[in-house]
C-alpha cells in the first residue's frame, strides 16, 4: 500500500502441526471432500513496519497454515467459523466448524491442540462447545457475524472468550467475509490463560456453495 511496507523474519519455534487425521482434514462425509492440512502454529517474527517514511521494530508470533484440497464444502454445506489460538501458556489452538443450510454442525467439524513441546491432540465435533457470545452487523454486506465466542473444550479443562479486537473486519471481496484478530481470555486447569489470534467466518452473507 502507499506509504507503508513490512519486512519481517519468521522462524519456526515448533515443527509443524499435521491437521485432521495425520494432515487429512475432512469437510463432509462425501469420499474425497477434504483437505490436506498443515501449519506451524509458532513463528518467531522480527522485522520492521514502515508508515509513511517511519521504521518501527516490531516483534510477535506468527501462524502459518498451508491447505489444499478437491473442494471446500459438501453439498449442505453453509459456511465454516475458523479459530486459530495462541495461548500465553505456548500452546496452540486450531479449530474449526462447518455450518450447515439446516443451522447444524456437521460432525467432521474438529480442532488441534498443539502443546509446548509440538506434540498434537486431535479434537472431535463433540469435544468442542463454539458458543457465540456478540453479533456486529456489516452495514456494507448486511451480514450479522458472531464476533465474540466462548470456546470450551471439557476434556482439556479449558474455558475461554475469543473477541475480535475490531468489529468491522469483514473482507469485501469476490465474496464477503469476516477475518481478522481476536483477543483471548480465560482458564486452563483452573488458571488463568489469555493470548491473541485469527478468526475467519463465512457463509453469513451467502451460501459458500459453489464459491470455490
Amino acid at each position: 500500500d502507499q506509504g507503508m511496507a513490512l519486512d519481517l523474519e519468521l522462524r519456526s519455534a515448533k515443527p509443524p502441526a499435521l491437521q485432521g487425521d495425520n494432515g487429512l482434514s475432512p469437510k463432509s462425509d462425501a469420499p474425497g471432500n477434504a483437505s490436506y492440512y498443515v501449519s506451524y502454529t509458532r513463528l518467531a517474527t522480527t522485522g520492521t513496519l514502515t508508515l509513511d517514511g517511519q521504521a518501527i521494530a516490531v516483534s510477535g508470533d506468527s501462524w502459518f497454515d498451508h491447505e489444499w484440497s478437491t473442494s471446500a464444502l459438501g453439498p449442505n454445506g453453509q459456511g465454516w467459523d475458523w479459530f486459530s489460538l495462541q495461548l500465553n501458556d505456548g500452546r496452540e489452538l486450531m479449530l474449526f466448524q462447518i455450518r450447515n443450510t439446516d443451522g447444524s454442525i456437521d460432525p467432521v467439524s474438529s480442532g488441534t491442540l498443539i502443546d509446548v513441546d509440538g506434540s498434537t491432540t486431535y479434537l472431535k465435533a463433540a469435544d468442542l462447545s463454539l458458543t457465540p457470545l456478540e453479533t456486529w452487523r456489516s452495514p456494507d454486506s448486511g451480514a450479522e457475524y458472531p464476533i465474540a465466542w466462548r470456546v470450551s473444550i471439557p476434556s482439556l479443562d479449558l474455558d475461554l472468550t475469543v473477541r475480535g479486537q475490531i468489529p468491522a473486519q469483514e473482507m469485501p471481496l469476490a465474496f464477503a467475509y469476516w477475518e481478522g484478530t481476536v483477543a483471548i481470555a480465560g482458564t486452563s486447569r483452573g488458571q488463568s490463560v489469555s493470548g491473541f489470534g485469527y478468526l475467519e467466518m463465512t457463509g453469513y452473507s451467502g451460501s459458500m456453495q459453489g464459491v470455490f
